[in-house]
């Protein structure tokens, strides 16, 4: 039995190394993400409603596997995050929005705020070549 429990254990790993090396889901050439809404150097009060722009591709819900196809991911208030390897789960900076959403509402503290946009494939990882916004700089009044 322990023999057995070792030998599923060493599969799992062995699958999520082959998992992590599987080569990037290919973008369509010219594809490009953007943020609509705000527009960089805005100046805004209270909530921030943040709307996704794509074109050349179209949106799919994480975990479809849909040639062409990808959701967003919003990264707030920090660097562009390693574009060959998934997008970090759990990281409050990084948002995800793997039903296929297209705009979300922000509650941010008054200041100076980043914001950019990543499109991932069916399983949060970047395209190849990767589909990246511009960054823009907000102010929260």
């Amino acid at each position: 039995m322990l023999f057995r429990t070792a030998l599923a254990g060493l599969c799992l790993v062995s699958v999520a190394a082959l998992a992590a090396d599987a080569p990037a889901t290919p973008s369509v050439k010219g594809a490009s993400v953007y943020i609509i809404a705000p527009k960089n150097g805005d100046t805004v009060t209270g909530k921030v409603l943040v709307q996704f722009g794509l074109k050349g591709m179209g949106i799919a819900p994480a975990g479809i596997e849909m040639e062409g196809t990808g959701h967003h991911h919003l990264i707030v208030d920090k660097a562009t995050p390693p574009l060959n390897d998934y997008l970090p789960v759990g990281d409050p900076q990084v948002l995800h929005f793997g039903k296929g959403q297209t705009e979300t509402e922000l509650t941010l503290a008054p200041g100076t705020h980043t914001l950019q946009l990543v499109l991932g494939d069916k399983d949060h990882k970047p395209h190849a070549p990767a589909v990246v916004s511009e960054k823009i700089t907000i102010t929260v009044k």
